[in-house]
């Protein structure tokens, strides 16, 4: 078999479409290949009305498949017809999507690379530039956008991720039914979360069925401005709720230690991560020291068990019977003599009519939660993002549940 016909059935060219030549570069380990086109008509690629050519734009070149160890390049000029409605285009040709560099069976393999290694690693296994990675990624999720069904979704969680230090945050939406990231906005504003409702129809919004989010009160005022019906579908989520409490638990801890160590008293040195464990998930090798700890009557015993106890609300079947629970343990709570758990417990006291709805929607975070990870390991795999365009672009990328892939080997018309 020639060469050319060796790379005909390699770049899947089909008729017009031919390879009319291939040159191989041994000492710069790269190869050539020319394709040129026989008589037709074209089809107008916007509207797809067949003309006779035109012209044809100067010659272009897309990086495709390596041949073995050969890096490999397609060159053609682009056929031009002159539509009567849209005037003079550039036809589609069947490798590659439009303005892309590269054809689409490479855009694919970069695509799966980039899916399983970080920017960087990407570049030095595809042999292309930090830029040409982006831009792949960037036009993987444009494509991936472009195809999504503008569907309903009936249950969303709303949270933030911190996106590089100094206080700079994102606000994430994600669809719980579904663990994929909806939208991205910068900050955690009001306004941030407006963005996400804005772009929704009257019917999407009303569809929207349930709220999960932690209690922070921008989320919740965009929340009830934008969702008919929102009081009954917001529900604060049981996560951010338990994290409040360790956090109380964390501050009862700090204080004791220090009243401790200025007696000589070091009991409590190196515990900070035993007190954030739930009790069933306390790692065996501690089991022994967290138990003399617990049997020391210290503050932060108490405050840790207050915050186990309360976890056991979310574990109700009528709302009724979580509501005297609740009222139990908020009395427990607010006469424990720890501010720091008596300011959490009426924290969530102002707050219980949308921390109740749990018992209507039965929703959490727990998938955001899940996507909160990946992103962080995204996040670090990166070794964080400079630019927070990037960041958002690989969230989406790895956790937006799109198509990615461009098509392959279409046929022109």
């Amino acid at each position: 078999m020639r060469d050319t016909e060796l790379y005909r059935h390699l770049l899947g060219l089909e008729s017009p479409w031919t390879v009319a030549n291939v040159e191989l570069k041994v000492k710069e380990q790269r190869v050539d290949v020319w394709a040129e086109h026989g008589d037709t008509v074209w089809p107008c690629p916007e509207c797809g009305k067949p003309f006779a050519l035109y012209d044809h734009a100067p010659e272009r070149s897309w990086r495709h498949l390596d041949s073995c160890q050969f890096m490999t390049y397609l060159h053609a000029r682009i056929p031009r017809i002159d539509c009567s409605e849209h005037g003079v285009r550039q036809v589609r040709v069947p490798w590659a999507e439009p303005k892309s560099r590269f054809t689409a069976l490479f855009e694919r393999l970069a695509i799966d690379v980039l899916k399983e290694t970080d920017v960087t690693g990407a570049t030095r296994i595809l042999r292309i530039t930090w830029d040409e990675a982006w831009h792949i990624m960037e036009q993987a999720v444009a494509r991936g956008h472009g195809r999504k069904e503008k569907k309903s979704v009936r249950r969303i969680g709303i949270d933030e991720k911190s996106a590089a230090k100094g206080h700079r945050y994102l606000t994430i939406v994600s669809d719980l039914d579904h663990g994929t990231v909806e939208y991205i906005a910068d900050e955690r504003k009001q306004a941030s979360l407006d963005e996400y409702f804005h772009q929704l129809t009257p019917e999407q919004k009303g569809a929207i069925e349930a709220v999960a989010m932690d209690m922070w009160d921008p989320f919740f005022r965009s929340t009830m401005a934008h969702v008919p019906g929102a009081a009954e579908k917001i529900v604060f989520d049981k996560f951010h709720i338990v994290r409040y409490l360790v956090d109380a638990v964390d501050r009862v801890r700090r204080r004791e230690h220090r009243l401790n160590a200025a007696n000589g008293d070091s009991t409590l040195s190196g515990t900070k991560h035993l007190w954030l464990y739930s009790e069933e998930n306390l790692p065996e090798k501690h089991h022994d020291r967290f138990e003399a700890l617990r049997a020391a009557d210290l503050k932060t015993g108490r405050a840790w068990a207050l915050k186990e106890v309360l976890r056991g609300f979310w574990g109700y079947r009528s709302r009724g019977w979580a509501l005297r629970f609740f009222d139990r343990w908020y009395r427990w709570a607010t006469h424990s003599r720890l501010q720091p758990m008596i300011d959490a417990a009426k924290t969530i006291k102002r707050h219980l009519t949308n921390v109740l709805t749990y018992f209507t929607h039965r929703v959490t975070n727990a998938v955001a939660e899940g996507l909160n990870s990946k992103i962080q390991t995204i996040k670090k795999r990166a070794y964080g993002f400079r630019n927070q365009h990037h960041f958002k672009l690989a969230i989406y990328f790895h956790c937006g549940g799109l198509d990615l892939y461009p098509a392959t080997h279409a046929k022109p018309g």
